[in-house]
C-alpha cells in the first residue's frame, strides 16, 4: 500500500468568495476550508485557477494561503498554487507558501509564452530550490505549454516534481507517464476523468466540485481508487463508481469548460454555500448557460448527491 503523502487523496482546488464590492471575503474562505475538512476532504489547493489567482493582488494572494493554513486542522494539507509568468515569481510564491506553513506546492509551467523544454525544466528546478515538494500542473489548454510524459519524467528524475496534476483530459497519458517515471504520483486533474484516471492508478484528485458536493465526490474517488480490480469487493466498488459517475458526469464536466469557475460557484450557491460572483474579466453567465448549470446541479441533488 502506498504511503499517504500530503498531496494524496481529495485535494480541493478552492473557489474564492468575494464581498459585494469584490474584495476577498477571507472570513468566508477560512470557514469554507474548515467545512471541507469537516466533510472528509484531505486538503485544499488555494490560488489555483479556480481560486482566480491571476486577479489577486500580491497581498491578497499571500493572505489566501495564510487563511487556508490557519483554518486547516492538523493533518489537513494546504498545497498552495504558485503559478506565475516566470520562475522567479513562482519561487517567490513557493517561499511565501513555505513561510505560511503549506506542506507542498502546485506549479504550472511558466506561462509568459510557449516556453521550450529547457526553459520549462529550469522553471521547475528554480522553484525546486525552495525545498517544498512540487506537484506539477499540466494544463496545456490554458498555458500553451504541454508537459508531455517524457518531459514530466525528466523533471521528476531531476527531483523537481513528486507528482503531476494531469489536466490534458487524455487518460491514456497516465500509462506512458508511469512507464517513464514509475515512482511519480498521478493526481486526477479534471473532474470528468476521475473514473478513468482513478483506474489508471491515481493517488490523488485535485478537484473542483467538492467545493459544492464534497461527500459525494469523496465517495466517488474512493470507489475509483480502492485497490485490486480482480478482487470481488473491488468489482462491486467499480459497479457503484460507474453508477455515481454516470449520475454526476453532466455536472462534473463543467470543471473542464471555459466557464468552470462560474459554474462551480453557481453550483455552490444552489447548494447553500457561498460561491458568488467572480472578478473581471469573468462576468455573469449568459442565462441559458446558468440555467443548464442550475439544472445539472438540481439533478444531482435529486439523485441524492447534494452533500
Amino acid at each position: 500500500m502506498t504511503e499517504k503523502k500530503p498531496w494524496h487523496g481529495v485535494i480541493v482546488a478552492t473557489a474564492l468568495p468575494f464581498n459585494d464590492d469584490l474584495s476577498v471575503d477571507f472570513d468566508a474562505f477560512g470557514e469554507h476550508v474548515a467545512w471541507l475538512a469537516e466533510n472528509g476532504c484531505d486538503g485544499v489547493a488555494p490560488n489555483g485557477s479556480l481560486g482566480e489567482y491571476q486577479n489577486l493582488s500580491e497581498a491578497e494572494r499571500a493572505q489566501v494561503v495564510k487563511t487556508a493554513v490557519d483554518a486547516a486542522p492538523e493533518g489537513f494539507t494546504v498545497m498552495a498554487g504558485v503559478g506565475a509568468y516566470g520562475a522567479l515569481q513562482s519561487a517567490h510564491w513557493a517561499e511565501q507558501a513555505a513561510e505560511a506553513g503549506a506542506q507542498c506546492v502546485m506549479l504550472l509551467p511558466p506561462n509568459t509564452y510557449r516556453a521550450n523544454r529547457e526553459q520549462v525544466k529550469d522553471h521547475y528546478a528554480t522553484v525546486g530550490k525552495v525545498g517544498l515538494p512540487i506537484v506539477g500542473y499540466n494544463n496545456p489548454i490554458d498555458t500553451k505549454v504541454d508537459l508531455v510524459p517524457d518531459l514530466i519524467a525528466e523533471i521528476h528524475a531531476a527531483g523537481n516534481m513528486v507528482g503531476v496534476k494531469e489536466f490534458s483530459g487524455d487518460p491514456r497519458r497516465i500509462y506512458e507517464i508511469k512507464e517513464l517515471a514509475p515512482d511519480i504520483d498521478i493526481l486526477i486533474g479534471t473532474d470528468d476523468t476521475v473514473l478513468e484516471v482513478g483506474l489508471a492508478g491515481a493517488v490523488g484528485w485535485v478537484s473542483g466540485y467538492p467545493n459544492a458536493i464534497p461527500q459525494s465526490c469523496i465517495e466517488l474517488y474512493n470507489l475509483c481508487t480502492s485497490g485490486n480490480a480482480q478482487d470481488l469487493v473491488r468489482a462491486q466498488d467499480l459497479v457503484r463508481a460507474q453508477e455515481i459517475y454516470r449520475d454526476l458526469h453532466s455536472l462534473l464536466r463543467w470543471d473542464s469548460k471555459v466557464e468552470f469557475v462560474e459554474a462551480i460557484k453557481l453550483s455552490m450557491d444552489v447548494l447553500g454555500r457561498k460561491g458568488g460572483a467572480c472578478r473581471p474579466p469573468r462576468l455573469p453567465l449568459p442565462q441559458a448557460i446558468a440555467d443548464k448549470i442550475v439544472a445539472d446541479t438540481k439533478a444531482a441533488v435529486a439523485k441524492g448527491y447534494g452533500k
